[in-house]
């Protein structure tokens, strides 16, 4: 009998003289690679090795994963080598931190390959838009929990009603607080960092509005978890370019209240910099300094617990009656697989979109926002029941 980790084996049924024959067939499993091997990486790598060949790569060596994934090293600033490493991969699946997504994202497409991506760069990954079709990839990007999964709900619903409004109110936290700052990062520090210095827009009345991170502080009460506070963060993203028919659209930040006002000290302070200051005749970059200070107190310990909490209000017109839909995200760590809930519903809203695009049930060309996932309906409930089958339940409230 053959044995092949690499083979997968499929069944189907003849008839032959009213008996019934079965035929076994075997065909090379598709093969992925995982860029980045963080909390999300990880759990992303784990989850696709169910039923693909999978390879996780990332810069610093380590221990190879558990279970049939593979590790390599590879320095994702070296684009030649990048490309040689992908090259024979059927999928792509971007993982790094936010400074280095836009261009691993290049040259990912560059080399022809279809990827899937959850890297929170700063750029305008639609800039890539032109490049992905003349490379005939399909590239889908802010493919997390939010970005992500907010943005599935909201292409749903807008290609079946006229919407006037769309809100998320999105956060992962510490399940214990713990002064002085009550957060642990559950995902890339800097890109944390970066939600708290990068201006936010979001939509009112038909227009773009920029204001300041951390700003319109307020307090939102949530079933089982009491009091949080929410602000302005550059959560919107392509949502303000392809929907350009909903007049008022935001997403803010969830945390527990008081964290908002300390970053806002922090940064106000020069803390987040990233300009040079000279100390006694040496240039220090004071972001540098700083998460030097702040990672190690925001880093899940052993024993630390987290939830993901969710609320995607969506209004509007729908056959002619004012709808609103509410869906709700209550997501907690995982004790049996020691999975944080973060990693749970950013990297399983990554794999199923991984699925469809491997099992060519999306290959739309070109960059594709989440919210071009949600505009079919198939697709569209592939991802819940994918998640529900993965304890990451959104329920729905109509209103």
């Amino acid at each position: 009998m053959l044995k092949s980790n690499n083979l997968k084996t499929s069944f189907s049924f003849i008839n032959c003289k009213g008996r019934n024959l079965k035929l076994v067939t075997c065909h090379p499993m598709k093969k992925v690679i995982v860029l980045g091997a963080g909390l999300v990486g990880k759990v992303m790598a784990a989850d696709l090795s169910k039923d693909y060949d999978v390879t996780v790569a990332d810069i610093a060596p380590a221990a190879p994963e558990a279970g049939n994934v593979k590790r390599i090293v590879c320095d994702f600033s070296d684009k030649s080598k990048l490309k040689d490493i992908v090259k024979s991969f059927d999928l792509v699946m971007g993982a790094v931190p936010g400074f280095m997504g836009f261009e691993v994202l290049k040259t990912v497409i560059e080399t022809e390959k279809n990827v899937v991506d959850i890297s929170f760069f700063p750029e305008n990954a639609l800039d890539l838009d032109d490049l992905a079709k003349k490379q005939k990839v399909t590239a889908i990007v802010d493919c997390g929990v939010a970005p992500g999964m907010c943005n599935i709900i909201a292409g749903y619903h807008n290609a079946r009603m006229k919407m006037s409004r769309y809100e998320c109110l999105v956060g992962g936290l510490p399940q214990i607080r713990e002064w002085p700052f009550e957060y642990k990062a559950v995902f890339s520090p800097i890109d944390v960092i970066e939600e708290y210095t990068r201006p936010a827009r979001f939509v009112e009345n038909g227009k773009v509005v920029v204001r300041e991170a951390l700003s319109d502080i307020e307090k939102v009460e949530f079933d089982g978890i009491g009091i949080l506070e929410s602000f302005n963060s550059d959560g919107l993203r392509s949502l303000a370019i392809t929907m350009p028919n909903v007049p008022n659209m935001k997403e803010k930040t969830l945390r527990y209240p008081g964290h908002a006002e300390l970053m806002r000290i922090f940064r106000e302070s020069g803390f987040f910099s990233k300009e040079k200051i000279n100390i006694n005749g040496k240039e220090i970059l004071p972001l540098e300094l700083t998460t030097k200070l702040l990672f190690p107190k925001w880093k899940m310990k052993d024993g630390d617990e987290d939830f993901t909490m969710m609320r995607v209000t969506i209004e509007g017109d729908e056959s002619g009656k004012h709808m609103k839909y509410v869906y709700h995200l209550h997501d907690k760590f995982d004790r049996l697989t020691k999975t944080t809930s973060m990693a749970r519903t950013t990297g399983y809203t990554c794999t199923a979109a991984a699925h469809l695009v491997l099992e060519n049930k999306y290959n739309r060309k070109g960059i594709s926002p989440p919210e071009y996932i949600g505009e079919d309906e198939t697709c569209f409930h592939f991802v819940l029941r994918y998640l529900k089958e993965r304890n990451v339940i959104y329920k729905k409230e109509i209103r």
